[in-house]
Parts: structure tokens; sequence; C-alpha cells
């Protein structure tokens, strides 16, 4: 999960021909055979948003049962990176109020995030 200096939350949306295309999402995905977790995150964020993930912080993990399948989310907030995110494979980026995260349409796997967020 990024952050910019205002407290607005980074969030992309699911392209065309993947899982729950069109639903935005907090960044990250899957963490490959061998990898941690924090690895993993620092892959994906290059590979999607072209930056790179200098100090993050855990802030939980959580198992997510969907009708066709079952994902164990890692949560990070990061605290900082080298770059400008932007959307590498096309995906669209925005900034958005945490306030605002309840009604942006994100995956149902994410709301215990947006809980997180808000309670904060």
């Amino acid at each position: 999960m990024l952050e910019d200096h205002s407290g607005n939350v980074l969030i992309t949306q699911r392209p065309e021909g993947t899982h729950a295309a069109g639903w935005w999402e907090f960044p990250g995905g899957k963490v490959d055979a061998g990898e941690t977790s924090l690895d993993a995150l620092t892959r994906e964020l290059d590979e999607e948003l072209g930056i790179t993930v200098t100090r993050a912080q855990p802030m939980t993990d959580y198992r997510y049962d969907y009708p066709d399948r079952t994902i164990l989310l890692h949560v990070w907030r990061v605290r900082a990176y080298i770059g400008e995110p932007h959307g590498r494979e096309g995906q669209a980026v925005r900034w958005i109020k945490k306030a605002e995260l309840s009604g942006a349409g994100l995956l149902p796997a994410d709301l215990p995030i947006i809980e997180l967020l808000l309670s904060d």
C-alpha cells in the first residue's frame, strides 16, 4: 500500500483479461516460489508501477476466500520508494483519499485493508 505525503492512497485497476477485470485494487501480486513477501512486493511494484521500494513495513496477513479461489494477502505499507508510480502494464492508476476508498470499487478481498487504513 502506497501513500503520498498528503495521505492519499494509490490504487490500480485490474486490466481486461484478468481475474476480476475492471475492479480496483491495491497494487502488488503473487509471491513466487522461493520469494519472501517483501521480495514479491518489491518485484511486483517495479513490474506494475516502475518504482523501487526502499522501505516497507508489514501491516497484516490474512486469507480471503473467493468462490473460485483462496488467496493469502501479505499487506505492506510502503514507507519510501524511488520513482514516480505509473501503470507500466497499461493499467489505470489513481491516488485517492482514504475516506473515499469504500466507494472506489475495490476488490472485496481489499476491504479489510480499507478498515485498517481508516482506523489509523
